[in-house]
Order: structure tokens, then C-alpha cells, then sequence
């Protein structure tokens, strides 16, 4: 038996927990269960429930709440050993002005360099830093987070786009890999929220790279439903991809629209089960 908690793939049994923690029922169910698929919004506490209790279960999560958050996902490259800029994390502004003082002259990267809050997407909580009077109005912005509970920040080496940054998205054993441009190469941030434009032939080869390299991360982690933000090391001699982040919820406009997506995304579903089971019965 088949149970989704997705709501767009019909199982044998079908159940919805967005919004609330999961029972009695969906233990049983999961218990019942040869696989489990699980919405992309999933809490901790069903993923645990699930995989704790059936062998089965899409997508694997293990990364995701292992390494959580934008600190959890540099100590998770840095123990893999995965190119990606260089960083520095802080769990609160304490521990930051331990280590350079409450008004810090130096710190370990040459400005400019990039500011990360632990949180956010879309490059919403993160800022490039030019001077040392931006590095003191952003550990403000710090300050006022941590008042209300939120804590931890990064600082990281700035690596020049030119306003380009790659999207490889990870769904099942597809990688779809696509180029957001900003007009402006001097522009900072690429997402498409803050305008820039979707160009899925620009650069093959670097594409082609990109995935290969993503494609090794996965097979380390096991991540298989995320969209990695991958750069280019400004290397003359040789393609050097670097990873700046993992999204596990991604803009699906660079794979043509939602309904797009869910059709990959049950056809991966689909064959995962073929594979899965079909390996469990053999």
C-alpha cells in the first residue's frame, strides 16, 4: 500500500496534515504503508514519523533537518568537503563579538563580502557588504532578530556573478538546470523576485558542470527534491563550480509553471516507486 500526504499524488490512501501535527491515524497509516510520499512543506515531526516507521519514504529530508538553515547547510558542505565560497558561522551576535569585539575593524574576509541571516530565501536576509559602517547597521539588523528569537548569521566570501547565478533543481533523478540574468552584471542578487531573467542555453558546458556536481552532492546526501544555487569560481584554466545554497522549496517558473512541475514531479514519484518496491520484492 501506498500512502501520500502530497496533495497532488493520489495513493492508495491519501491523507492531509498541512497545518497541524501528526496522529494516531497517520502513524497507523505510515505503519501500513510499503512507501510513503510526503508534501514538500513537510514538518520535522512527520518526516521523523515516517521514515522512524516505514522503510519507503519521498523525499529524503535527512539533509534538510540534519543541517538546517543556511549555517547548518555551510557545516554540512565543509564536512563533505563541497566547493563553496568560503564562510564563517555565528549561532547569535555574542559569539560573533567574542571573536572580533562589539565594534570589529577586521573581521576574516576582504570587503566586500556577503552577510547571510540563518533564515530567509529569495535573498531577502542577505546583504553585500562594502564598508565597515554597512557591517555595523546589518549586526543591528541582528540585534533587533535576536530580541524577537531569531539568532545566527553567516559571513561569507563574495564571489562575482556577473549578475548570473545557475539553478539546478533535483526532482527524483531529474536535474533541470537554468540561468537567472540580471540586466545589470553589477547587480548583487539574481533570484527572479528581484528581476532577472530565465535563460536555460546561456553556457552549457558550465551547465553540464553544474550538474555533475550537484549530481555528486546528492549522491553524498541523498537529496532528492531540492534546487541548488550554484557559481562559477572566476578561474580561467578550468570550469570550478561552488554551491552558495540548497532550497527545498523553489521558484518553479525556470521549469515552466506549477502544473510543469507536478507532472515531473509525480512522474519522478512514480518511478521511484517502481524502483523502490520493485528492489523490495526482488
Amino acid at each position: 500500500m501506498i500512502v501520500s500526504f502530497h496533495p497532488v499524488f493520489e495513493a492508495d490512501q491519501n491523507v492531509i496534515c498541512a497545518g497541524r501535527e501528526p496522529d494516531a491515524h497517520d502513524l497507523a497509516a505510515i505503519k501500513a504503508a510499503n512507501a510513503v510520499i510526503l508534501p514538500q512543506g513537510c514538518r520535522q515531526s512527520l518526516y521523523q514519523m515516517a521514515t522512524t516507521n516505514c522503510r519507503h519514504v519521498f523525499p529524503n529530508y535527512v539533509a534538510r533537518f540534519d543541517y538546517p538553515g543556511k549555517i547548518g547547510q555551510i557545516h554540512l558542505f565543509q564536512k563533505l568537503g563541497t566547493a563553496h565560497p568560503q564562510a564563517e558561522t555565528y549561532a547569535s551576535l555574542e559569539i560573533f563579538n567574542q571573536q572580533y569585539g562589539e565594534n570589529p575593524k577586521d573581521i576574516a574576509f576582504e570587503l566586500p563580502c556577503v552577510f547571510k541571516f540563518d533564515w530567509g530565501g529569495e535573498g531577502e536576509t542577505v546583504y553585500l557588504i562594502h564598508s565597515r559602517e554597512d557591517l555595523k547597521n546589518v549586526l543591528q539588523k541582528a540585534a533587533v532578530f535576536e530580541r524577537s528569537g531569531q539568532k545566527g548569521f553567516l559571513l561569507q566570501k563574495y564571489v562575482p556573478t556577473q549578475g548570473k547565478t545557475l539553478r539546478v533543481v533535483v526532482i527524483g533523478q531529474s536535474l533541470i538546470s537554468y540561468w537567472r540574468i540580471q540586466k545589470n552584471a553589477d547587480a548583487f542578487r539574481s533570484s527572479v523576485s528581484q528581476g532577472a531573467r530565465i535563460d536555460a542555453r546561456w553556457a552549457p558546458e558550465r551547465q553540464k558542470a553544474a550538474k555533475v556536481f550537484v549530481k555528486n552532492l546528492c549522491s553524498k546526501t541523498g537529496i532528492n527534491l531540492a534546487g541548488f544555487d550554484v557559481i562559477f569560481a572566476p578561474v580561467t584554466e578550468h570550469i570550478k563550480p561552488l554551491v552558495l545554497e540548497i532550497n527545498y522549496f523553489f521558484g518553479r517558473r525556470g521549469l515552466g509553471g506549477s502544473d510543469a512541475y507536478y507532472e515531473i514531479l509525480k512522474n519522478e514519484i512514480d518511478k521511484w516507486l517502481s524502483k523502490t518496491l520493485g528492489q523490495q520484492a526482488g
